[in-house]
């Protein structure tokens, strides 16, 4: 499948400081590809780099197979075909919904664009409305009919959903998938949030200090983290040393193979607190020292051998503070060598 976006060593420096630092990515036509690190990473930048909105100091930029940015290369905003969703929607408070989502369009097809977008993002009847007048969700999808009406190929998000409410935050990113997937559209989305990345994206770019340090789907970055860093920011981890004998590898909650050990000795092995198993048992070697109850899962604190673990259980399985208990791998499972 041929390339929507493609960056080649991409570099932007703001005086001393290296917000992107040679970022190179290939993101697939027709692919919803998160952009994920924490604040101040570079996410922001990045995408900016292909917008147009900042020139790399080093490195190409590439957008639908065009040069657009480096190596003497320059195509403004304007002619990359580009759609943007901001942080704060940037809707104009003056103009109504469909004049904000008509606005730039040519006057010859802006009734009939504007009035298939907004049955797209389901705000038929609220063309007249003012932005105002709308709730925060109503406004998001105001801004994506606008970034889509001068029918881009690619659209970039930029941590649309930073100034909602959190319990609609599920809800109106289940909304954008089902605008977006149908339409065909490459999509970038920015943003810190894991579950947000995870949920939506067929694969993400975790950043760190301006450079690109793991790429893959959801489960590679879970299961198979880079590096302790990502494994730490990806989701909650258990983080065991460990002593590699022959073809396994030995720690407190049991052998396993030792493949993707580096030939040091020592080791640290990942195991994601839903694999680990408890079992009450009066003679275990851990006990429960905290327990927070979710409603539909458990996480325990156990403290084995002066190590405190983490377990995801399900809530059907209650096991009382303070227990004795036993600790296994999920089978199946084999624990990561960071």
């Amino acid at each position: 499948m041929s390339s929507m976006i493609r960056l080649a060593g991409a570099t932007k420096r703001f005086g001393d400081v290296v917000a992107v630092d040679g970022a190179s990515l290939d993101v697939a036509r027709g692919e919803v590809l998160a952009l994920l690190g924490p604040s101040g990473c570079g996410k922001t930048t990045l995408l900016r780099l292909v917008a147009g909105f900042e020139r790399p100091d080093e490195g190409t930029v590439e957008v639908a197979g065009h040069a657009v940015a480096g190596a003497g290369d320059w195509v403004p905003p304007e002619r990359r075909r580009v759609g943007m969703v901001f942080q704060d929607y940037a809707l104009f408070p003056h103009l109504t919904v469909a004049e904000n989502v008509g606005f730039g369009l040519p006057r010859r097809r802006r009734a009939a664009r504007v009035a298939a977008l907004l049955a797209v993002v389901g705000l038929s009847e609220q063309g007249r409305r003012y932005p105002h007048q709308l709730s925060g969700g109503q406004q998001q999808r105001v801004a994506l009919a606008r970034a889509l009406a001068p029918s881009p190929e690619l659209v970039l998000l930029d941590e649309p959903w930073s100034n909602v409410d959190p319990y609609l935050r599920e809800s109106l990113r289940a909304e954008v998938t089902e605008i977006i997937r149908p339409l065909g559209v490459t999509a970038v989305l920015v943003t810190h949030d894991r579950e947000e990345a995870f949920s939506l994206a067929d694969r993400i770019a975790l950043m760190r200090d301006g450079a690109i340090v793991q790429e893959g789907t959801a489960e590679e970055l879970y299961f198979a983290p880079a590096s302790r860093w990502a494994a730490e920011f990806v989701g909650a981890a258990n983080l065991l040393p460990g002593h590699v004998e022959g073809s396994l590898v030995m720690t407190a909650v049991g052998s396993f193979p030792a493949a993707g050990a580096n030939g040091s000795p020592e080791v640290e092995v990942l195991v994601r607190p839903e694999l680990l198993e408890l079992a009450p048992d009066p003679t275990g070697a851990a006990e429960v020292v905290g327990r927070e109850f979710r409603g539909h899962d458990v996480f325990y604190r156990v403290l084995l051998d002066g190590t405190e673990l983490v377990s995801q259980r399900p809530s059907n399985e209650l096991v009382p503070l303070g227990a004795r208990v036993s600790i296994r791998v999920h089978d199946g499972k084999t624990p990561v060598l960071c």
